[in-house]
């Protein structure tokens, strides 16, 4: 393999229909999978891929690795496998990679306003270090090791031709995304009502447990808060048994989301009997997709309860170097520049541990008899 970043020929332009994955797609339109769907999946982070007209904003450094480590690219395939074998499940992935702007967060009303302030962050921390970029990280400078990805401009016209030609090309692979999964939640959502069956959306991650060397080692353990637990946190914007955090709302029912953290206990047993292994909210509370999304729902709740219909959304962040297996990670933390190959029957594996937990989850809330 070769440590030179990937890119996506220029102009590339997305459709909704390279975007959305489901069972038998051969003999089944997608309007059959959302009437037999009751959840629908999204990966916002798993496209890695970077669009060559984003070449030259690039800081020489940046390798393949740190393109790579830089997104959740181990999902994607995980999901579409998942997605393969359980016609209960859509799923809708993003196909641009996150630095070109970040659907799980806030989406900034001045993009090149929010780019400026972020560099002023980073410059300010000084090279390699640590800069607080919260309210400013839709668009990150640095990646999260605080290595650089974009060079700073130099004049205004920099700067404006930075923000314009993100804001341009992310039209045509994440604004696609972005557009079809929020008409999926809305379709899905409608469907249950009419139904009076429950619905649920699930924004599906990955995050390492240690950061990046400057010689590509992946191998520095995150700080004690930041540890994922074993195999998955499940997010609500709870606490760490799911009910709410003073007056914030909570996305999905406290009793539910325990419900499905006890479910992925039994269906990733074959990985881990450890209970600890599945945590709620810690050390992440869910982001931009699931609140979002509950906004919506909570919108709903008039029409949710006169049908009995629950609908909730709920973040899982599984921990990288489970989904990558032993092998991977050994070789991910050595120095490199590359990006191990992907294990084809562990990806097999963890989707059906995926479907078998969600089968278990909805075998604790029987269907009731549709409309």
């Amino acid at each position: 393999m070769t440590g030179t970043p990937l890119f996506l020929p220029a102009g590339t332009e997305f459709t909704p229909e390279d975007l959305v994955f489901y069972a038998d797609p051969g003999n089944r339109t997608l309007d059959q999978a959302l009437a037999e769907a009751d959840l629908l999946v999204s990966c916002p982070h798993s496209g890695y891929a970077i669009p060559e007209e984003l070449a030259p904003f690039l800081a020489p450094e940046f390798t393949r690795r740190l393109q790579f480590d830089f997104t959740d690219m181990s999902t994607g395939p995980i999901v579409r496998r998942w997605a393969e074998i359980d016609p209960r499940i859509v799923y809708v992935e993003n196909p641009h990679p996150r630095m070109i702007r970040d659907p799980n967060r806030a989406r900034p009303t001045d993009l090149e306003a929010t780019l400026r302030e972020a560099f002023a962050r980073v410059r300010q921390a000084g090279p390699g270090n640590r800069a607080d970029l919260g309210g400013v990280d839709a668009v990150r400078p640095v990646t999260f090791s605080f290595y650089p990805l974009l060079l700073e401009p130099t004049d205004d016209a920099g700067w404006k031709h930075l923000a314009d030609t993100f804001t341009e090309v992310a039209d045509r692979g994440l604004g696609v995304y972005e557009r079809t999964r929020d008409e999926l939640v809305d379709r899905m959502a409608e469907l249950a009502l009419r139904r009076g069956t429950d619905f649920t959306t699930l924004s599906f991650h990955d995050t390492m447990n240690h950061t990046t060397r400057r010689d590509g080692a992946v191998n520095v353990l995150r700080a004690e808060p930041d540890l994922l637990p074993d195999v998955v946190a499940l997010s609500n914007r709870g606490d760490h048994e799911g009910h709410p955090r003073g007056d914030n709302p909570v996305t999905m029912d406290p009793a539910r989301v325990r419900a499905l953290a006890q479910a992925h206990r039994k269906g990733f047993v074959d990985f881990t009997a450890e209970a600890e292994a599945v945590q709620l909210n810690q050390p992440y509370l869910g982001s931009q997709e699931i609140i979002t999304a509950g906004a919506r729902f909570a919108a709903l709740r008039h029409r949710t309860e006169a049908a009995g219909v629950v609908l909730g959304a709920v973040q899982a962040e599984f921990r990288r170097e489970f989904l990558l297996g032993e092998r991977a990670t050994a070789e991910l933390m050595e120095p490199g520049v590359d990006w191990p190959t992907a294990d084809q029957d562990r990806i097999d594996h963890l989707a059906r541990a995926c479907k078998a937990s969600w089968d278990e989850y909805r075998s604790r809330f029987p269907l009731r008899p549709s409309r």
